[in-house]
Parts: structure tokens; sequence; C-alpha cells
């Protein structure tokens, strides 16, 4: 809801102050570009620990699994 009300406000401040529509489309394409990265970025840090988790998991259970003998 408050990224609705950030795009709204945002719009209406570039029409006030002059910024003509072609303008204001090309802001509005940008300021969705920086969110849309900044978004991923949160998102790898939040799930960082859960990352980390599962290789150090994988890499003991590996660890603990005798070698298999190949049969060719």
């Amino acid at each position: 809801m408050l990224e609705l009300f950030f795009l709204v406000g945002f719009v209406a401040m570039l029409l006030v102050t002059g910024i003509s529509l072609l303008g204001v489309l090309a802001a509005l394409l940008a300021a969705a570009a920086f969110m849309l990265l900044g978004g991923l970025f949160a998102v790898v840090f939040k799930l960082l620990p859960w990352l980390i988790l599962a290789v150090v998991g994988v890499w003991i259970y590996r660890s603990m699994q005798k070698p298999q003998i190949r049969r060719y």
C-alpha cells in the first residue's frame, strides 16, 4: 500500500512541477528499475543465512557418506 502512495505522490509532484508526461514516464521507469534492484538485493541478504545453512548441510551430509565404488 505504501508503494502505491509513493507512486501517486511521485507522479503528482512531477506533474505539478511542470515535468512533461514523457519525463514522468521516464522517471517512473527509472524509479521502478531502481526499486526492483533494491528489492532483489534485500531478498538476497534476507535469505543469505538460509543459503549458507543449506550449503553447510549438504557439505556435512556428503562428508559422512562413504565413497561409492564405481562399476564400469
